[in-house]
């Protein structure tokens, strides 16, 4: 990789730091029932007034660029990673974005993103 395409330490700390802000505050009020935060309300067939989140959809495309840029630079961002993995659930077997946010939030709280202990199944 060539050394003038890395972000500075500083700059992907403050991208990662605003991604993660961005997450929670999504997070919070996807948990309260809104719906679009894992996927796109429009692509689900859940479109009606009012459903659009841009918020959402950019924390999605956020989350995409900083795992690109962490990816060049062998880098990983847990929170990321763990997010985007949630974003990839579809079919009959989806737990619903409510259910999803709220087993994040409290995996958030626990410190437990990014590690999986042995043996234990992520409740999604």
């Amino acid at each position: 990789m060539d050394p003038r395409d890395e972000m500075e330490p500083d700059q992907l700390k403050m991208l990662a730091q605003a991604f993660c802000e961005q997450l929670m505050a999504c997070l919070d009020e996807c948990a309260r029932s809104r719906k679009g935060l894992f996927s796109d309300v429009a692509l689900l067939g859940d479109e009606g007034e009012g459903s659009a989140w841009p918020e959402a959809t950019r924390l999605r495309e956020l989350g995409v660029a900083l795992q690109a840029i962490l990816a060049q630079q062998e880098e990983r961002n847990a929170l990321c990673d763990e997010f985007l993995d949630l974003c990839s659930i579809h079919g009959e077997s989806h737990p619903g974005e409510r259910k999803l946010a709220r087993a994040f939030l409290e995996r958030i709280e626990r410190g437990d993103v990014g590690a999986q202990p042995e043996g234990k199944k992520l409740p999604w």
